[in-house]
């Protein structure tokens, strides 16, 4: 995108529990979000399973710079889903205070007395987000609200699937947690991947091979003998096969 957060990225695996992610610029301050996102630039949401035989690779075009609103077209654009979508974060100066969102789909074949159902409940749901905003930090943003006045993301769901007979059907049994998959071992297939002339002119340059992980930051170091160790060892393998 085109503001100063200069992108954003995030890795989801595990099923939902694991998550990773950057920014380009990540200190903005208390800049507004569809400020530092800005309004040209794409989003772009890439999926794969072990059953499948290619990635699914969507792109829509960026044009609120709000991250749901953003989000919500891109399901309607590229997947052809039709969605009620919101999401939302509220800070106090840099401490994060609750952040959340939901997401609603509506499956081919829904009643029209579901649809309304659902309508109804989403409306009951923007009231009781805008209770008491200004003993919350003065903001209506759904559902930034209703987490900070101790909603959980079932009670949430309740509210929505009022009268609708809502059957959980799986939950997280405890918060994603950070995690990256960053090793010695990846670093070393990374530059399997460059022009074997590439990498023996940088060690004849620097003596060693440092980089640094774009997600956690962690900062890997090896001497140019460890890497010509290990090209020795993996020389006819295909690097881009971990």
């Amino acid at each position: 995108a085109d503001g100063p957060l200069r992108g954003a990225v995030s890795v989801i695996t595990g099923g939902g529990r694991f998550v990773k992610g950057y920014v380009g610029s990540p200190q903005l301050g208390n800049m507004p979000l569809p400020e530092a996102i800005g309004t040209k630039g794409a989003v772009q949401v890439v999926k794969n399973h072990p059953s499948w035989p290619n990635p699914y690779n969507g792109i829509t075009a960026v044009e609120y710079g709000d991250m749901d609103r953003d989000i919500g077209q891109y399901l309607a654009e590229s997947e052809q889903k039709s969605c009620a979508l919101a999401a939302a974060t509220t800070f106090n100066e840099i401490l994060c205070t609750s952040a959340g969102g939901y997401l609603v789909e509506q499956l081919p074949g829904v009643e029209d007395e579901t649809i309304a159902q659902i309508e109804k409940n989403l409306a009951a749901l923007v009231e009781l987000n805008e209770k008491d905003q200004k003993e919350l930090q003065n903001n209506n943003k759904m559902p930034a609200n209703l987490l900070l006045q101790g909603k959980t993301p079932v009670d949430i769901a309740q509210i929505i699937l009022k009268d609708l007979d809502m059957k959980p059907l799986g939950q997280l049994s405890s918060p994603p947690v950070l995690k990256c998959q960053c090793t010695n071992e990846r670093l070393l297939r990374a530059l399997r991947l460059l022009p074997k002339e590439e990498v023996d002119d940088l060690l004849e340059k620097e003596e060693k091979i440092e980089a640094q992980c774009t997600f956690c930051k962690k900062v890997y170091r090896m001497d140019a003998d460890e890497v010509r160790e290990h090209f020795a060892d993996k020389a006819g393998q295909d690097p881009s096969i971990e």
